[in-house]
């Protein structure tokens, strides 16, 4: 088996571990807050308890009793719910190792942005992660965490900075996913240095005779509130990364910044709903208005393949042969439906966003065309055109041209061509 073929299975094994244990970690969060919000506080309760539920699932009835602080009496067993924000991480992060740190020329530099080297970019993501919540962690203890409204601003300002910030050093692709997972390690983060730690110091003093400090339940619940408003942006994110449209945009930090916000108005809706404080309808059509500004973002952002001076002197720099037969077999196969007027019946605009008509823009999207036509026959669906071997490898030849080139050529050698 080819190792491009064995790393391709690789990371389909590890995305999908990091889907399920991602399903398991989002769903249990959504429980808990929603069974927080829907708490009955008014029935009489056992000593010390905050609230009830009663829920009916699976046939049987749940009685659920919440205490802020633990009660005097722990049964021998406890449920811990970690694992699956643990499992998310872990395998997150090697999804992040097997394509945006191994193929880093590919997916995290832009050396028209900075001039890195591979190792330079890793070592600026891994930096870039910790200080994350590092400075998040700072924010949260120091006195804006008396204020939630206050918190709540300054975290999104953050975040929205180093988005930007992001957007700046790496390419459009790497910077969405760098911020993506920088979220994803704070809401691990909350959930591995406060919220266990927290829980796990209340049950000491309790199993010592103490009381316990009623902080640990505060701060976990603050920090278990953030996650659960970030877990939607989250997830576009994760989705984001595989449509050029959102992330191949000048504008792609100010969308990730309007996703924030309409994460935040749907869960305000279902909190809302969760907590019996009414229907809040009117974030659904913010939510829809806000989508369309992120639509008309990426439109006006996109790119000017035409006058993009990096692929004009990238394609004068590849091999006349490899890029004519490539971009033959790319008419033949792709164009009609990856254009910007497919004549494919049914299909008004190209998949994703993708064309592939000019030249430039076969090379701008060639890690796509590699990936979907010479490791896999996914594309075209079905070989409904009858895409030979051959064809196959004109588009291999292009696409190890290309990356010979990303690897030896530097930022400063480029503009001396262009000046």
């Amino acid at each position: 088996m080819h190792w491009e073929i064995f790393f391709l299975w690789l990371e389909v094994l590890v995305r999908w571990v990091h889907v399920i244990a991602g399903i398991a970690w989002i769903g249990s969060s959504f429980y808990f807050i929603a069974l927080d919000y829907s708490l009955n506080t008014k029935t009489k309760l056992p000593l010390k308890a905050h609230g009830e539920a009663w829920q009916v699932h699976g046939g049987g009835f749940y009685h659920l009793v919440k205490y802020l602080v633990a009660p005097k009496n722990l049964p021998d067993e406890l449920t811990w719910f970690k694992w699956e924000a643990y499992a998310t991480w872990i395998s997150g992060f090697f999804l992040l190792i097997l394509v945006y740190y191994a193929h880093s020329q590919l997916y995290l530099i832009d050396t028209f942005k900075v001039d890195l080297n591979e190792f330079q970019a890793i070592c600026i993501s891994l930096l870039g992660i910790a200080i994350g919540w590092i400075v998040y962690d700072i924010i949260c203890r120091s006195k804006l965490g008396d204020n939630n409204n206050l918190l709540v601003l300054t975290i999104f300002i953050f975040i929205v900075f180093c988005s930007y910030l992001f957007s700046e050093i790496f390419s459009g692709r790497g910077a969405f996913t760098q911020i993506g997972v920088m979220i994803g390690t704070i809401m691990v983060a909350n959930v591995a240095m406060v919220i266990i730690p927290g829980q796990k110091k209340v049950v000491a003093a309790l199993i010592k005779g103490n009381q316990p400090d009623p902080i640990h339940g505060k701060r976990a619940k603050q920090r278990s509130l953030h996650n659960n408003y970030l877990t939607l942006p989250v997830i576009f994110i994760m989705l984001g990364g595989h449509y050029p449209m959102i992330f191949a945009t000048d504008f792609s930090w100010i969308i990730l910044a309007i996703v924030i916000i309409i994460g935040a108005l749907i869960r305000h809706f279902f909190n809302s709903r969760h907590a019996k404080k009414g229907s809040p309808w009117w974030t659904w059509l913010i939510s829809a208005l806000l989508f369309i500004l992120i639509m008309f973002l990426s439109q006006i952002g996109k790119p000017n393949i035409s006058n993009d001076e990096k692929l004009t002197l990238l394609k004068n720099k590849i091999n006349y042969i490899v890029l004519t037969n490539a971009a033959n077999v790319v008419e033949v196969h792709c164009v009609m439906c990856h254009a910007q007027n497919p004549s494919w019946e049914g299909m008004n605009i190209p998949p994703k966003g993708v064309s592939l008509e000019t030249s430039e823009e076969i090379i701008r999207n060639i890690d796509m065309v590699y990936q979907q036509a010479v490791l896999s026959d996914a594309m075209p669906p079905g070989n409904l055109t009858w895409m030979e071997f051959s064809q196959r490898e004109s588009l291999r030849r292009l696409y190890n041209e290309i990356i010979e080139y990303r690897k030896n050529e530097g930022l400063w050698e480029k503009l001396k061509e262009i000046l």
